[in-house]
Order: structure tokens, then sequence, then C-alpha cells
């Protein structure tokens, strides 16, 4: 994680300023963070939560704000930016970046971004409870359970596909910001789909050859090909892209993209949760409703793209607008395969927490 120094007190604190008139909170959050850190990327339309800290004005007024943080995922950092003489940038370890910061409520909401280690004020909702009851109940079941042989590496497997998923988003991303290395982000992102196909066929033949599976056969199957088909459909948008030699994108499409990004990174740490789906019920459900909640997100901006797009393109460039409409939709189809990765691994949590 990223963090500035502040102008005033040099203290360690994220990028951010106050609403931008005519931009987005999402796009106002990345405003700031070119303007105070030099950082260029694609910012997440879904927030990761809020926090609130006192803020000491000039008139000697102490005043309570309220920040909402939104997920940029860095493509480039500029070696010059406007505040580069008044701050200091530097890239810390989640852990290392929690204990830098201040703010109790930013500590918390910035470790609840790093696995194994989340807490904050969900615990005491009432879902939670009733996980920690379900624990109790099941604990001579998965006792049972964990006397049992297993072989196969299967969640070696689908921790690698994660990667490419990742990857393939992080090329997507920079694709869609246009640019002369537009054909090295589509190549690199045919590429990590044909490394995700290698993984799902593997997958795919231990099921048939492990005597004893982690999960039921047709669960491990019915996960990996939900995951294999949201590459697919990266792979889909960047040839639809390549075909029409699209060079200009809309910003709803870049925020979709940026959905995509941070659904990658919420199924790159539910997966390996999944080595001990008892232990981490919890997390796990708490992960895959954030993940529907982001695809309930995206079909908004799609809606909301869509009719921009036709009120544009529609009656002077039909042309322009079909070609628009085919992009948004193969990205919504990205968005919704995670969600179909979020229902997997909730029915893998019902069945096996």
């Amino acid at each position: 994680m990223l963090l500035v120094t502040s102008r005033g007190t040099g203290r360690w604190v994220l990028p951010k300023g106050n609403p931008m008139k005519g931009l987005a909170p999402h796009a106002a959050a990345a405003q700031e963070a070119f303007e105070e850190a030099g950082l260029e990327g694609a910012v997440c339309p879904s927030p990761l939560g809020d926090y609130r800290y006192r803020k000491q004005l000039k008139s000697g007024a102490s005043l309570l704000v309220k920040v909402r943080v939104f997920p940029l995922a860095v493509t480039s950092e500029l070696d010059d930016w406007p505040e580069a003489g008044q701050r200091t940038r530097q890239w810390f370890a989640l852990s290392e970046a929690a204990d830098l910061v201040d703010e109790t409520e930013l500590r918390d909401l910035m470790r609840s971004f790093r696995p194994g280690d989340f807490e904050d004020a969900s615990a005491r909702l009432p879902f939670r409870r009733g996980f920690a009851q379900l624990k109790e109940g099941f604990r001579m079941f998965h006792w049972f359970q964990s006397l049992l042989p297993k072989q196969g590496n299967f969640f070696e497997q689908f921790e690698a596909h994660a990667v490419t998923l990742t990857a393939g988003s992080d090329a997507l991303t920079r694709l869609l910001q246009g640019g002369p290395n537009m054909g090295q982000h589509i190549k690199e992102i045919v590429e990590r789909e044909q490394e995700a196909d290698d993984i799902t066929r593997e997958v795919l033949q231990s099921v048939r050859k492990t005597f004893l599976t982690p999960f039921d056969r047709g669960a491990i199957t019915s996960l990996i090909t939900s995951m294999d088909d949201a590459i697919d459909q990266m792979k889909k948008t960047a040839s639809a892209i390549s075909q029409y030699e699209v060079a200009e994108f809309e910003q709803e499409m870049r925020d979709m993209a940026a959905i995509i990004v941070d659904c990658s990174r919420l199924l790159s740490e539910a997966l390996p949760l999944l080595r001990d789906i008892h232990g981490n019920a919890a997390r796990l459900h708490e992960l895959t409703e954030r993940l529907v909640r982001m695809e309930e997100h995206s079909d908004e901006i799609h809606d909301k793209g869509m009719n921009k797009s036709y009120k544009t393109h529609g009656p002077a460039n039909t042309l322009r607008f079909f070609v628009e409409r085919e992009i948004y939709g193969h990205l919504e189809k990205v968005v919704d395969r995670f969600e179909d990765v979020a229902n997997e691994i909730d029915g893998l949590v019902i069945d096996h927490a």
C-alpha cells in the first residue's frame, strides 16, 4: 500500500481530498492520487469503506471529517507530479502501513484489505454470530472429516488460476486506458487465458484420477469452470476491441474494468481460505457478499454507459453504438462470471462449514 506524508505534520496518510464538482467520488479519489502521489491506474467505483477523523482547521476548530476510501490498482508512478516537492511517497507492507497511520478507523480498514487479519464492525453482525454457532455445532463432523486422506493439488491449482485472473484483469485495465501499447495488452490477455485453460484442463483431469477429493467432484468442476469463464470473457472483450480497432473508451468502461480488478483481488484472497473452509467460513461469506454487491454496482454502471452511448451515437453513428454495446456486454459478463464464482464458493461454505 502506498502512503504519502501530509503537508502540515509530515505524518503518513492516504492521498485524499474534497469532492470535486463534475467528478464522481471514485474519480475524485483518483485525481487526488495523481496530484498528491503521482499515481495513475484503475480506481474501483465500489468503495472499501469509510473512516472518520478530526481535522484541525486554520481557524482553530477541530471538525469531524468522513473519508470514503476507494482501491486504486496502480499502473504507473510518475517521476514528476503536482505535489512532488511537498510530499514523500512510499510503498509499505499492509501490516506496516496500518501501524503507521494515526486514525484508528483507517487502521482497521487497511487491515481488512489484508488476508488473515480481518476485523471490523461486521464482526458484531448477526450472520457472523450465526457462523460461530455453526462452527461449534459441526466440530465433530469436521474432526472426522480431517481424518480422511486427501490427494491431488486442487488448492494449488485454484490459486494458480486466480493468478491468471488477476494478471488478465490488470492487462484489461491497461488496455482500456488506450495508448500505443494496446496490442501488447491484448496479447497478454490472450496468453493469460491460455495459461488458465491449461490449469483448468489439469483440474478436470485430476478430478477423474483422484480417489478422494477435498470437495464434491461436481463442486470442484463447477468452481474451476466458472473461474475459467471469467478470463474467457476478458479475452472476448480484448478480441472485440482488436477486431473493431477501438482506441478510445468511455469512463464507464474503465469503471467496469476497475471493478473487475477488485473482483480478482477479492477472489485471490478467498481461494486460499478454502484450505480451511470451516475455520474461514465467516471471512469467505464476507468476501462473496462483497463480490455480489460489486456485480450489482457493475450493472448500474453498465446501464448508465449504455444509455449515454445511445444518446451520443445511436441516431448519428449506429455502428459506433453497436460496437460500444458489444464491449459493454463483454465487460458485464466478466463481472457476472465473478459472481458465479462467488456463488460456487458460497455453496462450498454451506456444504462444508
